[in-house]
């Protein structure tokens, strides 16, 4: 489906690629990874755009088309619906020629094009689609005009996804999304038919809907089958063993080269000397990469104050009186709380950690906050509040007015920012040195708890993981807003579901409000209906082993379709390392489609296996709580 062959490319002088090398086959899904600033996007617009600066090739398969989300939908006076059908050029086209056609001939090619790409559900699939990303059934008919630019981003990427090009780029699709729109991207990501290259710094949809880890590093490419931990943990194994040889290389080197100084000058062992002298100029160089340090966050444990730190109590909560978001809200922040905070985008998370922060003045009700607590707040509107034509040590200096330069350019330095960055001024900063830095800021607060509202739309994944250690080191409390599910789940140990104009205590863990969200998703007709916390868990009628007795069968055939499974994805797994050498197809064309036909196959088998899997543990559901 896409040959990167030998690209070379340099932008501003800088080099991104340097002879990297790729063949990604039809059907894979791909997460393309690297360090922020590697070239992830530059690559993607290379492959959009054939770019003729490049040295090398690019070759995407024949007649392919290629898709993406070039910006966002304009603020027109279409409707949702309307834009995200005409985002399928041809649907579009044919059905205005089934309107117009009169050649007879011509109208029956029409009609059969139309049945063939099964056109006549596209609008129960495009809504199906935008409900998916967040959209109500209400919004369907509304105007685009209407909504705002980050809501212009869903319809842009419900469009491009409605069309299912052959080749599908994504670009950090997450970063317009909640963490229920996340879900149910991954979801359909797995299920999508046709080839997808996605850049994403997103850990949970990398080791759930791709197949294949395309890594960008030290300007090469490498294709890894498997997902993102399993690509990371063959990663530190490569790691670990070109250390080991180069420790091997070493030795042997310093004992020739101890031979040779001892004996070089000695006539009866001149030839011998000679010949190891050759022996290490024939020994490959083993090259161990340098790893990048990722700088690490650092929150200061705040002085412990009494429990609870704050406490809403019947709160009404929005922007105008009389029209609350949320009403009659009942909660408190204790000292060692940490807390994920979900629910749709637009049910008013944010507006509730606004009230929390005393950003936001209360409609009703009563707002309690503990004496003396510090309060350290992000969102991602601050970074329009960074001061334009500043740099780093102009805004610590804000908050350190008495430091020195010296004092001023450490703690800078402590933040994350070498000399070159500290004097850069922020709106030349990338969006994750901007994350960065507002988070530096609020750490000199020395804050009781931090309140972060989508804190890794700008971070790699390294960046990520190094806020994961900060925030589990902190020994304050956490109020988190975030479509990071990895994030979540490492450092959140309850959640808050805000739904329906109400805030409350959510009585599970991600893992289960994830699975209500995509099961609401496939039951409901339209995107506005509500989220609802699970019913408390039936009793068994029946002990544990008459339960085991009667599903024994049962049970058995569930891991014989597990063995099975498994030994497919082994086998797959094989047939994809294959594949993906980038000289099979030119050196034996017939293996390379001998091998496709394999991996078809396969893929018919792995489906067959999974299905029976499916039905034997709805069996097996079904008879344990009967």
């Amino acid at each position: 489906m896409l040959t990167i062959d030998n690209l070379t490319y340099r932008i501003q002088g800088r080099l991104l690629l340097d002879g990297a090398s790729a063949t990604l086959a039809a059907g894979w899904k791909v997460g393309l990874i690297g360090r922020n600033g590697t070239g992830k996007s530059t690559l993607l617009r290379l492959i959009r755009e054939a770019e003729e600066d490049a040295d090398g090739a690019i070759r995407i398969g024949k007649a392919a088309k290629m898709g993406w989300v070039a910006q966002e939908v304009e603020a027109s006076d279409r409707t949702l619906l309307d834009e995200t059908l005409s985002a399928d050029t041809e649907r579009a086209a044919l059905m205005q020629a089934a309107e117009t056609e009169t050649d007879p001939m011509k109208l029956a090619d029409v009609h059969e094009r139309l049945t063939a790409t099964d056109a006549w559900s596209g609008e129960a699939r495009a809504a199906s689609i935008l409900t998916g990303l967040g959209f109500s059934q209400a919004d369907l008919g509304r105007a685009c005009k209407e909504f705002s630019g980050g809501w212009r981003m869903r319809a842009a990427l419900a469009g491009v996804l409605f069309a299912e090009p052959d080749l599908l780029l994504l670009d950090e699709p997450t970063n317009y999304l909640d963490l229920e729109g996340a879900a149910w991207l991954e979801s359909y990501l797995r299920r999508y038919p046709n080839t997808v290259l996605l850049v994403s710094h997103d850990r949970e949809l990398l080791n759930n809907a791709v197949t294949h880890i395309l890594a960008l590093e030290h300007q090469k490419l490498s294709v890894n089958p498997g997902d993102y931990d399993t690509w990371q943990k063959k990663r530190a194994e490569q790691l670990a063993l070109a250390q080991a040889q180069k420790t091997k290389q070493d030795k042997q080197r310093a004992h020739l080269q101890s031979f040779v100084d001892r004996f070089r000058a000695k006539a009866t062992k001149a030839r011998q000397a000679q010949s190891r002298i050759k022996m290490i100029e024939k020994m490959g160089e083993i090259v161990i990469p340098l790893e990048e340090r990722t700088h690490p966050f650092d929150f200061p444990d705040p002085e412990e104050l009494a429990s609870p730190l704050f406490v809403l109590d019947g709160a009404d909560l929005g922007y105008e009186p009389g029209h609350p978001v949320l009403r009659d809200v009942n909660l408190r922040v204790d000292n060692d709380d940490r807390i994920a905070i979900v629910g749709a985008n637009g049910q008013g998370k944010s507006t509730l950690v606004k009230a929390i922060a005393g950003r936001l003045k209360l409609l009703e009700g009563n707002r309690v906050a503990a004496p003396k607590v510090e309060i350290g707040y992000f969102s991602q509107d601050q970074l329009d509040e960074l001061s334009a034509g500043q740099n780093a040590i102009d805004h610590v200096r804000k908050m350190r007015p008495n430091s020195n330069e010296g004092q001023l350019r450490s703690i800078v330095a402590n933040i994350g920012f070498n000399r070159d960055k500290a004097e850069t001024n922020v709106e030349k900063l990338s969006g994750g040195e901007k994350v960065r830095l507002l988070l530096g800021l609020m750490a000199l607060r020395e804050p009781h708890v931090l309140i972060l509202d989508e804190p890794t739309s700008h971070l790699d994944i390294d960046s990520r993981e190094a806020l994961i250690h900060a925030l589990n080191a902190y020994q304050g409390a956490v109020l988190l807003i975030t479509h990071d599910v990895y994030l979540a789940e490492a450092t959140a140990e309850r959640l808050w579901l805000v739904n329906e104009g109400r805030a409350a205590p959510y009585d599970g863990d991600l893992s289960d409000y994830r699975a209500l969200v995509l099961a609401a998703d496939k039951s409901r007709e339209g995107g506005g209906a509500p989220i609802a916390s699970p019913p408390p868990p039936a009793q068994p009628k029946r002990s544990d082993t008459e339960i085991r007795r009667a599903t024994a069968d049962i049970r058995k055939r569930i891991s014989a379709a597990e063995r099975e499974m498994a030994k497919i994805e082994t086998d797959l797994a094989t047939l994809d390392e294959k594949l993906a050498d980038p000289t099979l197809y030119e050196r034996d064309p017939g293996e390379a489609q001998s091998l496709g036909a394999r991996r078809d196959t396969l893929k018919g088998a792995l489906e067959a296996a999974e299905q029976a899997w499916l039905e034997a543990t709805e069996a097996y559901e079904a008879e344990a709580s009967a």
